[in-house]
């Protein structure tokens, strides 16, 4: 088996218990799933709703992916829609291993694959069900054409037409951002390389025509199902409004450049040492080099610069980042100040397995007292110290990046057997199935939550939308019937305003509960 395959492999292997496992999240995949539903019911498939209020938030691509699982398996599927992610993860590792293979050698790309993939965010992008990996998945093909276009690789047309369907693509996966990326991050690098007159030789007429063919057809889709207002809300609140003056997600102009170091853990200390030191040294020399730095900083600035921000919109960067590293650490042979960058995250694995002790008797956090996650930690510690030895023992800088890398796969693994147990914590799956148990044998009609965080999503499960309700209304009487799912935390407050309240279960952090 070739090294280059092994690794997608060994990770999708590694994976394999977390995506068959886990349960949604509410935050955001239970609410995609929500919005689905309602979607599906109401026959709209351009145009969406979130409990009857229109939901402009995001474009259909990954809708459509969510709708064609439920018609392939009659429900949600977990393991299908987390190929939404993971296989973009391992294209965009890919095309960067298979872009950079003319400067890297084998053992240097085989450290980048299992870089990219472990790194920080990009690793957890890979299980979150999310539309992020698949629109940085095209940002990195578009660009892969406007570079073979640009350096003559491969044939013009060929690339002339795929360059703006993959912009399109992006653009249709998340938003804006799927085109800002390659617009802005192109057009400064033909400028900083005095290539400008060129412009049009990807940003022309063919360039432009189908993109506005393209998006013409999605938005008139949009304006007949939805009508002017929705249109309005997705061409202009959801872009304009986010990049001036955020409604969700506003933070400071330089939130990135915190989020960046353990965002991009366990290579940020690497990744940007190692390019900081050659900006400094001079040592950016080549296309490639440059044109990732490029790339990376003008994503970097750019998403800086627009009002909404969370850890994720960077993701895009990550690519260029880590690749740029190993593109200007040659073979990453040992030194001092490259080791210490590894060494950091070494140390912190090493340190894994006493922080899940001390975790395990902290109230909060006592459900990751399983046995399996002392074993996962141990794995991490174990790893650590193997990471440690090789740095300064044998002086192997690579062999101690693949052994964390390797080490957290591994961890990742054995921890995800042992979701079933606290997937109570993590999403609203087994309360709801509890509270459809409790109605089914009290002969109970209705559901209703207090002190739930985005309770919205639980249709997905009751099959029926949840009522979120007041302490006013817990004890005014006219839940009788109805069962009520809270925190733990709130039952005292809840015996002493409603007595005859009988909780009936406890799943996780909330309690099922039945007010006679």
């Amino acid at each position: 088996m070739k090294k280059n395959n092994a690794v997608y492999l060994i990770v999708l292997a590694a994976l394999l218990p977390v995506l068959l496992l886990r349960d949604y999240t509410p935050s955001n995949e239970l609410r995609y799933l929500s919005i689905v539903d309602e979607a599906l019911r109401e026959g709209s498939f351009f145009a969406f709703t979130n409990q009857g209020v229109p939901y402009a938030d995001k474009p259909p691509l990954y809708f459509w992916a969510i709708m064609l699982g439920k018609w392939l398996f009659g429900g949600h599927c977990m393991a299908f829609l987390s190929l939404f992610s993971l296989i973009p993860a391992f294209v965009i590792t890919r095309v960067m291993d298979r872009w950079t293979a003319g400067a890297l050698s084998e053992q240097t790309r085989n450290t980048g694959r299992w870089m990219m993939l472990s790194c920080g965010l990009f690793l957890g992008m890979m299980i979150i069900l999310r539309q992020d990996m698949l629109m940085c998945m095209f940002i990195v093909l578009a660009l892969r054409s406007f570079y073979r276009m640009l350096t003559g690789e491969g044939s013009l047309r060929r690339e002339q037409l795929l360059f703006p369907l993959y912009v399109f693509l992006a653009i249709f996966s998340k938003g804006p951002v799927g085109i800002l990326v390659p617009l802005v991050g192109t057009i400064v690098y033909l400028l900083l390389t005095r290539r400008i007159r060129t412009i049009g030789r990807y940003w022309g007429w063919r360039t432009w025509g189908i993109l506005l063919l393209l998006c013409g057809a999605w938005f008139g889709c949009v304006y007949a199902e939805g009508g002017a207002d929705y249109l309005n809300n997705l061409l202009f609140h959801q872009t304009l409004d986010r990049a001036v003056n955020a409604f969700h997600h506003e933070e400071p102009f330089y939130f990135y450049a915190v989020s960046i170091w353990y965002s991009m853990f366990p290579w940020s200390l690497l990744a940007i040492g190692t390019i900081a030191v050659a900006l400094w040294r001079g040592v950016m020399r080549t296309e490639q080099q440059r044109f990732f730095l490029t790339i990376a900083a003008v994503t970097f600035v750019m998403l800086s610069a627009i009002s909404s921000k969370i850890d994720v919109y960077l993701l895009p960067a990550f690519p260029f980042i880590v690749y740029l590293t190993l593109l200007v650490s040659p073979d990453l042979r040992w030194n001092r100040w490259q080791a210490a960058a590894v060494a950091v995250p070494a140390v912190v694995l090493v340190l894994a397995l006493p922080a899940v002790i001390v975790l395990a008797r902290m109230e909060d956090t006592r459900f990751v007292g399983q046995v399996l996650f002392y074993v996962a930690a141990a794995i991490l510690s174990a790893a650590g110290v193997t990471a440690l030895y090789r740095l300064y023992g044998r002086r192997q800088l690579d062999v101690a990046i693949r052994t964390i890398a390797c080490g957290l796969f591994a961890a990742v693994f054995v921890g995800g057997w042992a979701l079933p147990k606290i997937n109570g914590e993590i999403g609203y799956g087994e309360l709801c199935r509890t509270s459809m148990q409790v109605a089914a044998q009290r002969n109970l009609s209705g559901y209703c939550v207090c002190g739930v965080s985005r309770p919205e999503g639980m249709d997905v499960y009751l099959g029926e939308d949840v009522r979120i309700v007041s302490w006013e209304e817990i004890t005014s009487g006219e839940l009788h019937g109805t069962v009520l799912m809270l925190p733990v935390r709130s039952l005292d407050e809840l015996k002493k305003n409603a007595p005859a309240a009988e909780v009936c279960d406890v799943v996780g952090r909330y309690a099922v509960v039945v007010l006679s």
